[in-house]
């Protein structure tokens, strides 16, 4: 199965090979819901002691999943949704309940390759998932949850606006599921999915009855269930922002208790989630609204700051987000707070890369049993990169560029911590999170110093101060750009380069310019190059339809690109006539 998923992945050395193949996707599908069979009824799923959701799951299962969404990516919904079609209702109609189990985990797992498909049979779609909703075994029910929850995202926001009608009250019911609180959980979490891709006018209606209900949750439910409707509560009120005020008098009390009580080892999720859940209910009904009860969870969270931490505990990349949430909602208000949450920030910021190198051929395993690993083999050798290292460097890079950006002048006294931490992270290639992190931070750093300069806000220092902040990021970011792999993030860095000269002004001297016009050059070289490349490949033997879409797909991207060096180009220009004159 690993072979042939890998051969229909390897798009640019054989285009629409596998869709060519007879009755090679139908096949492969049939044996992939098939082996998606391998799930056991285990108790422990039922009795929820456990965040464990895999229990009774076979080895079979979890390489199927995996596998039906890597093949729904790389084949394509023109060729995946008819088979699918065929094969679900089968298995929807026989009675066994793993069947139903397989069919609407199926959905789920082929909705993000299939996305543009599914939304032409979006009414079939959701009625063969709601009627899981039904399903007298729950295990069905927390299916069709999933399905719905991953659609949601998907095939969001269509799915949001021509069906939130009968999505919405059939997540309400589920929720009242109190014998399954699996279900529960899960129900709660879907309504996260949901209202991710919901404007404010569609989620209203429903509020009193989706916050009472969760509410409810967070008094009675188990640790799994109080943790999913946290999360819920949060997203309904990020996205239903103004409209979540007539809610916060019920709310607050019930995530304050948690925050003050969660103190236990085993509440450590449910305590990291009560912070995120108070920041973004915060933020949504304004400073105002929240300001004395933020006084209040500040406390507690500076409190917590200076008790040591275990390296797994969530808490620490939870907290690092609410203090910059908090901030975002407060704004100017915030920098009392400051000096307590940057030295944390900048330590995990800084935070070196865990990094395992081992030969390919080597017997020695890299702990590949452990989810926080990750594995890639280059050439001969087998390097294992722990995953939890990197998202949290990337959260406080994130969040480093978030207190810039709402502080402005306020970020001045950080500045020299903070850029000579982030500029090297330009060029960051084990994350790419990071280094999008570290190259919208570069035009927010120089805005605090230019505007901190000019409003006398950054003692004993001058111009001189900005030019050299400027001599030291812009370099960085030509270099950077000339060797960034990715072509979405030469976008972004080239709007970063043109937002950070448009800064800088006449403080660049004429060599940086001449540096900088140089690069845009190399840009439209590789840009060029890149889709001669693409043109090349139209004239495969193999290539489709299918393949032609995707290449389109590419080569919108590349059209991003080349509007941004236009914008850069402009710039340089006028640049260019500013130094002259001067000279």
């Amino acid at each position: 199965v690993e072979f042939v998923i890998t051969l229909a992945e390897a798009r640019e050395r054989a285009p629409g090979m596998m869709r060519r193949l007879p009755q090679f996707v139908g096949r492969l599908f049939q044996v992939l819901m098939q082996m998606l069979l391998d799930v056991e009824d285990d108790p422990a799923w039922h009795t929820a002691e456990t965040e464990d959701e895999d229990a009774g799951e076979g080895n079979n299962y979890g390489v199927a999943q995996e596998c039906l969404d890597r093949l729904a990516i790389a084949i394509g919904g023109n060729a995946v949704v008819p088979i699918a079609s065929e094969l679900l209702p089968q298995y929807l109609s026989a009675p066994e309940w793993q069947k139903h189990h397989a069919a609407l985990i199926t959905l789920a797992q082929i909705a993000e390759g299939c996305a543009k498909v599914m939304l032409k049979n979006l009414e079939q779609v959701v009625s063969m998932i709601l009627n899981g909703f039904q399903h007298p075994h729950p295990r069905v029910r927390w299916a069709a949850i999933n399905a719905i929850g991953q659609l949601s995202t998907d095939l969001g926001p269509d799915l949001q606006v021509q069906y939130h009608q009968k999505v919405l009250p059939a997540l309400a019911n589920a929720m009242d599921d109190f014998q399954n609180p699996r279900v529960q959980a899960h129900a709660a979490s879907a309504i996260l999915n949901f209202s991710e891709n919901c404007t404010p006018e569609i989620l209203t209606p429903y509020l009193d009855g989706i916050v009472s209900k969760l509410l409810v949750l967070l008094q009675n439910g188990k640790q799994m269930v109080q943790e999913g409707a946290l999360t819920a509560l949060a997203s309904v009120a990020d996205s239903s922002q103004d409209h979540f005020k007539k809610y916060y008098d019920a709310v607050m009390p019930y995530l304050k208790a948690i925050l003050m009580n969660a103190t236990d080892k085993s509440n450590r999720m449910l305590r990291a989630k009560s912070m995120e859940c108070i920041s973004l209910v915060g933020m949504a009904v304004g400073k105002d609204k929240f300001r004395d009860d933020a006084k209040q969870v500040m406390e507690v969270l500076m409190a917590l700051q200076g008790t040591p931490m275990e390296t797994d505990d969530p808490i620490t990349s939870y907290m690092l987000q609410a203090w910059a949430r908090l901030c975002k909602c407060l704004g100017q208000d915030f920098l009392p707070y400051m000096h307590v949450v940057m030295p944390p920030l900048l330590q995990s910021a800084q935070l070196k890369p865990d990094v395992t190198i081992t030969s390919a051929e080597s017997d020695d395993e890299i702990e590949s049993d452990d989810d926080s690993i990750e594995t890639i083999t280059l050439g001969d050798k087998r390097i294992g990169i722990r995953t939890s290292v990197l998202e949290e460097k990337a959260t406080a890079c994130n969040m480093l560029c978030c207190y810039a950006d709402e502080l402005k002048e306020g970020f001045f006294p950080w500045i020299d911590q903070v850029a000579p931490t982030l500029v090297p992270l330009l060029k960051f290639y084990f994350h790419e999170e990071v280094r999008r992190a570290a190259v919208a931070a570069m035009p927010e750093l120089l805005r605090s110093a230019k505007l901190a300069v000019e409003k006398g806000q950054a003692p004993g220092r001058d111009e001189s101060y900005v030019k050299q902040l400027s001599d030291f990021i812009i370099p960085a970011l030509v270099e950077a750009l000339h060797k960034e792999p990715e072509t979405e993030m030469c976008s972004s860095m080239l709007d970063s380069l043109n937002e950070c000269m448009q800064l800088s002004g006449c403080l660049l001297d004429e060599n940086q310019v001449r540096a900088i016009s140089d690069e845009i050059k190399n840009v439209i070289i590789a840009s060029a190059t890149r889709k001669r490349d693409r043109s090349e490949r139209t004239k495969a033997e193999d290539f489709d339809a299918d393949e032609g879409e995707l290449l389109k797909e590419e080569n919108e991207q590349e059209e991003e690109v080349f509007d941004q060096v236009m914008f850069l180009d402009v710039s340089v220009n006028c640049l260019c006539s500013a130094i002259s004159f001067l000279n």
